[in-house]
């Protein structure tokens, strides 16, 4: 059960990482947030016949229930994939690190993409090559952050690198 616990703190982590990856990008080619996660939750409204307000579908608090929603439901993504982590390294502890740290990456990422993809908010095969690097590197950045933290916690602070 520790290795599913230390799995879901090195998903915090590996979130933590993503963020600032995906902030910097966004500093330093002055490129919006995306709006993708608070479209999904309105998407979730939708199709759950829910309202996140009783003041309306569209008013100004349900817009900003939706901007607190949306990132939360990435915490939450990455959290699960660090638990995943934890849980595959257990199983299969000879696996190497750079492997998993990759896989914890790709599984954020469909942990992400794949929701917002089946509720019609966004088609990753309509994604321009900036689009798919804009996603794909935070998701490294996590996968990588995700795996070292992993490591340092069952080595008591000194990373395994099998």
């Amino acid at each position: 059960m520790t290795h599913l616990l230390r799995g879901a703190v090195a998903g915090a982590a590996g979130t933590t990482a993503l963020n600032t990856v995906t902030y910097l990008d966004m500093a330093l080619r002055a490129r919006p947030a995306s709006t993708t996660p608070e479209e999904t939750v309105k998407r979730m409204e939708e199709v759950a016949g829910a309202r996140l307000s009783r003041a309306g579908r569209d008013s100004g608090e349900e817009a900003n229930r939706r901007s607190g929603l949306g990132p939360l439901l990435g915490i939450a993504t990455g959290v699960a994939a660090g638990t995943l982590y934890g849980a595959v390294r257990s199983r299969w502890p000879r696996l190497p690190v750079a492997l998993l740290a990759v896989g914890a990456g790709a599984a954020a990422n469909l942990g992400s993409t794949a929701p917002m993809t089946a509720l019609g908010v966004t088609d990753p095969r309509e994604w321009s090559a900036t689009s798919w690097i804009s996603d794909l590197v935070p998701h490294l950045a996590f996968g990588v952050v995700t795996a070292l933290a992993y490591e340092l916690s069952e080595a008591g602070g000194e990373a395994d690198a099998s």
